[in-house]
């Protein structure tokens, strides 16, 4: 049983650190994408301006709440489930 739970409790962890790389990953690419939009509405504004960074920041505001943002959470989900099928799988055959 303590090598079952130290088996959690390391999965936990690698799913941890795993899920805040892809969320700073994928809120840089999504930052980047915002600043290119800005850059192509506004080509007489280059550089990073106070507007710019206010249209970046308002923007990201509901990144959190999108599809892509909670798809990250089967980071947790998933191996979890393969851990378990496996369990299920050597034990019970």
């Amino acid at each position: 049983m303590a090598a079952f739970l130290r088996l959690i409790l390391f999965l936990l962890i690698a799913e941890w650190v795993f899920y805040l790389l892809l969320r700073i990953y994928i809120r840089s690419l999504r930052r980047e994408r915002l600043e290119e939009i800005w850059d192509e509405r506004h080509p007489l504004m280059p550089g990073n301006t106070p507007a710019r960074r206010a249209f970046v920041r308002r923007s990201m505001i509901g990144f959190d709440k999108s599809l892509r943002s909670r798809l990250l959470l089967l980071v947790f989900v998933l191996p979890n489930l393969a851990v378990m099928g496996i369990i299920y799988w050597i034990n019970w055959q």
